[in-house]
């Protein structure tokens, strides 16, 4: 068996007729987005029926500045609302909240696997799609609607049609300069937006085996770009010393006893996939996108494509990408110029982003407009414990509290209209960072890059020179 079957089989509770299954949830995760299936059930009259099995975190709606100001410091008032409404439903449900003020709030993929909550075997639903980043503790994570949180946290259960699987391998080692995010863009650019739509993604190989859990997490947090359900990694020692003390992690004998069967959900040596993908880590460079999705993705050292492809539907797509971008047909990536960075995201603001990203700050000085906002409360406290805030503040970076920020451009947390952002989130969407917005993806080392050169810039040759 597949580790995905070995969870998804494990939880089935009914097998409908029709093809769909209900599901046992382990935990369900939820924002200030959330705030349609609390309505719901305020107008059925309905409770939740396990409020310990869901947790909710203030992230999408907090300001990143001006945070003593308490919500005073949300101008909006309607932002202003979510975030209390958000207090109000959970404090009325006995839902467990990472609000505000608490010292250990920040984005929700990011205070999951930092509390210990997100663990092996599980299956977890959030409503963000963003989910699929818990599976990267080899369990089945995936993102869900204002519906579906509905039925979820009133059962403890959903109905979902079976996915096929999906194995993508890597192997060999990464490169000098070449980070996690390169590798899911890498991947992205290759299969495309839609190439794992219908299937969930167990990634594997020596590469993704080398990697550290925060590693692991930027790489299952952008499976949906790829279309996918979910994405998956096996749980191994790595997984197991960072779960291991965490405030919600098992203890003592519950311990034990989880991790024997965590080291049962490894898929079996003879398992088969519906699909399967091989990549040689040797091959991916560092990666930007130069279009309005993920899958426009290449390499720092290409150009542009031309308009010569032979598919004229494809030729299409790509001359609107290159219009709504301002890029001419055949540019050299290294030659486009950007007008501000933004470091932060559920994808690239955990601890060894940042240390990533300081390292290269370290070596000169930002010529644009330049933001580091850390993934978690805690993180910002471990950052500034290590130096990294004097690092970046003294490179002319903005050191920001913690929260989603320029990745979902709230708060005035936005481009303007045709400015150009180097971006370490997960989405570069037409409009994604603010109306006529236009997005670069790719890792903390190269964002910081381009902060320090004003244009998209191969990190190698700054680390190289440093």
């Amino acid at each position: 068996m597949t580790m995905f079957e070995k969870i998804w089989d494990t939880h089935v509770i009914a097998t409908a007729e029709g093809g769909e299954t209900l599901l046992y949830i382990d935990r369900c995760l939820i924002h200030e987005g959330s705030r349609h299936a609390f309505q719901m059930l305020k107008e059925r009259g309905l409770a939740v029926a396990r409020p310990s099995q869901v947790l909710a975190c203030s992230d999408h709606y907090v300001p990143s500045k001006n945070r003593s100001l308490g919500l005073l410091g949300i101008a909006d008032e309607k932002i202003r609302g979510m975030v209390e409404l958000l207090e109000a439903n959970t404090r009325e449900h006995g839902v467990f909240l990472f609000g505000m003020h608490d010292h250990r709030q920040g984005i929700l993929h990011v205070v999951g696997p930092e509390q210990g909550i997100t663990q092996p075997g599980m299956i977890i639903v959030g409503g963000d799609s963003h989910t699929s980043t818990h599976g990267a503790f080899g369990n089945l994570s995936f993102g869900i609607g204002a519906s579906e949180v509905l039925h979820t946290i009133v059962t403890q259960s959903l109905w979902q049609r079976r996915p096929k699987t999906m194995r993508i391998s890597i192997d060999g080692p990464l490169g000098f300069g070449i980070s996690a995010k390169d590798v899911i863009l890498a991947i992205i650019g290759r299969i495309g937006i839609g190439g794992a739509a219908q299937h969930v993604i167990e990634y594997s190989g020596s590469t993704i085996a080398a990697m550290s859990m925060e590693q692991r997490m930027t790489v299952c947090n952008m499976s949906i770009e790829a279309g996918a359900r979910a994405g998956m990694i096996a749980p191994d020692e790595t997984t197991f010393a960072y779960v291991e003390g965490r405030p919600f992690a098992p203890k003592g004998d519950a311990w034990r006893s989880a991790l024997s069967y965590w080291k049962s959900l490894p898929s079996d040596a003879e398992a088969t996939f519906d699909k399967q993908i091989d990549l040689d880590a040797r091959d991916i460079a560092p990666m930007v996108t130069w279009g309005t999705n993920p899958e426009h993705a290449l390499p720092v050292t290409d150009s542009a494509p031309n308009l010569s492809c032979a598919d004229t539907e494809k030729r299409a797509e790509i001359e609107a990408s290159l219009a709504y971008m301002g890029i001419e047909p055949g540019t050299r990536l290294t030659e486009i110029e950007v007008d501000r960075v933004f470091i932060g995201s559920c994808t690239n603001a955990r601890i060894e982003d940042l240390r990533a990203a300081a390292d290269v700050a370290r070596l000169g000085r930002a010529s644009i407009p330049a933001v580091v906002v850390p993934g978690s409360t805690p993180i910002k406290r471990q950052a500034e414990l290590e130096g990294l805030d004097r690092i970046f503040t003294d490179a002319g970076f903005e050191w920001r509290d913690a929260g989603c920020s320029m990745c979902t451009a709230l708060n005035g947390d936005s481009i303007a209209p045709g400015e150009r952002c180097a971006s370490t989130s997960n989405r570069n969407f037409r409009g994604r960072q603010g109306p006529n917005g236009r997005t670069h993806l790719m890792s903390p080392a190269m964002a910081a890059a381009a902060a320090l050169t004003g244009k998209l810039t191969d990190v190698r040759n700054l680390l190289r020179k440093g």
